[in-house]
């Protein structure tokens, strides 16, 4: 008689859930590596995060297979569980694992979740994506990239063939111009910035300065704006030769842990050491003169309780002082100043000083997304024509040569005695 299919290497039977002592239990058996069922248990406040605990366990175990959990007809929603499961053991930044788990929790799921893996095909993620697309260039490529991971997660474990997003039509990327802050915004931003609740009797918080100060940081650094609520006593130098600033942190928002500041900036080419111009020196310098000593492990920009002051409240004052200065439609927002300081260092220094000053590896990225372009007109290349090239003519009439065999020729007396291919 048959009896009953031994169980793969890897691979679970049924999860199931029930509460004991107001805690979620979830239990299922595994077949390791060396053949034997074992029983995996974990413990959590909710049925859901009981589940998700439990399969990063079976994925942390010797010899995992996907194989008892994810088939060709699992449904996407089980492939996204498993997906998130595995997430949280990779080496990922916390805020990159956040906009995932939004990203597929609000655009991706809802339109996949009913199709089990062997009915997503390519041409079903090809109108996915382009619907994402029609929407927002961002939000189709943030589709495309989360699409690929996950389905490449389930092609690793054999439960599927072929990647459905391969074969698709590339996003087409639409043309973007940086623009720059000019010297009248600048100007109408620190005037709004200077009487934002300047008034008397006023209700709500008082005006402390603070995001006035931090654009003109901004402005003079050229950093992102996590980079500069980040900065702490500790992390300046000021001496004969002028004040530097040490960037290697960041502020975040996490989304139940609230601000907090990350010991790393945003890449490892965004660790840099930045001089600081003398107009934002001076508002350091002010700011470092209202802590105390033992306060050099501090944010220099803080909320009332001493933490780090959150980029949500920073942004919103400062669409504050852009309606104060009548500059609401303009689009413009804090990453203008990084752009505002790329595009003064390129045009004085070129792109690659101000690919350093930035802390990017390449100047592509400083070009395509930084630097505002350059229209004024250079009159050097028509006065460097008129000079060589002006007819002898008394009236001044432009000379018209019909080419001829002998052309080489008339180019050559074209500039007098000089020859052009000499001059050029």
């Amino acid at each position: 008689m048959a009896g009953r299919p031994r169980t793969g290497i890897g691979t679970c039977g049924t999860i199931t859930v029930r509460r004991r002592d107001g805690r979620a239990i979830a239990e299922t058996r595994i077949r390791d590596a060396d053949g034997r069922i074992r029983q995996v248990r974990v413990r959590a406040r909710t049925a859901d995060q009981a589940r998700t605990l439990l399969k990063q366990r079976m994925l942390s175990r010797p010899g995992f297979d996907s194989g008892g959990v994810l088939r060709r007809d699992s449904s996407f929603a089980e492939l996204a569980e498993l997906w998130l499961a595995d997430l949280e053991l990779r080496d990922v930044a916390e805020g990159t694992k956040q906009g995932y788990r939004d990203h597929l929790r609000l655009h991706v799921r809802p339109a996949l979740e009913h199709y089990t893996l062997g009915e997503v095909t390519t041409g079903r993620v090809e109108w996915f994506l382009k619907s994402q697309s029609a929407f927002s260039y961002s939000r189709g490529k943030q589709s495309r990239s989360l699409l690929n991971l996950m389905f490449g997660f389930a092609l690793r474990h054999d439960a599927i063939s072929r990647n459905p997003v391969e074969g698709t039509s590339p996003l087409r990327k639409p043309k973007v111009t940086p623009r720059a802050l000019t010297l009248g915004q600048i100007a109408a931003i620190r005037m709004a910035a200077a009487t934002w609740r300047a008034g008397p009797g006023l209700p709500g918080p008082k005006n402390d300065g603070q995001v006035r100060d931090i654009i003109e940081v901004l402005l003079g650094t050229a950093m992102r704006p996590g980079e500069v609520l980040a900065l702490r006593p500790c992390d300046i130098t000021d001496g004969p030769s002028g004040m530097v600033a040490q960037v290697n942190g960041t502020v975040v928002q996490r989304k139940g842990k609230g601000t907090l500041r990350q010991d790393h900036p945003k890449t490892d080419a965004s660790v840099r050491r930045i001089p600081v111009p003398p107009f934002a020196a001076e508002v350091i310098r002010r700011r470092l003169a209202e802590m105390s000593p033992n306060e050099d492990d501090r944010t220099i920009f803080a909320s009332r309780r001493g933490g780090p002051l959150s980029p949500y409240n920073v942004r919103r004052t400062f669409r504050d002082f852009l309606k104060l200065g009548g500059l609401v439609e303009t689009g413009i927002s804090l990453r203008w100043y990084r752009r505002t300081g790329a595009t003064v260092i390129a045009r004085s220094l070129g792109n690659d000083a101000a690919a350093a000053f930035l802390g990017h590896t390449s100047t592509a990225i400083t070009e395509g997304h930084y630097i505002e372009r350059d229209r004024t007109v250079d009159p050097t290349p028509a006065a460097h024509l008129e000079r060589t090239l002006r007819p002898n003519e008394p009236d001044g009439a432009v000379l018209a040569l019909p080419p001829t065999e002998g052309e080489d020729e008339i180019l050559d007396t074209v500039g007098g005695d000089q020859d052009v291919g000499d001059v050029a």
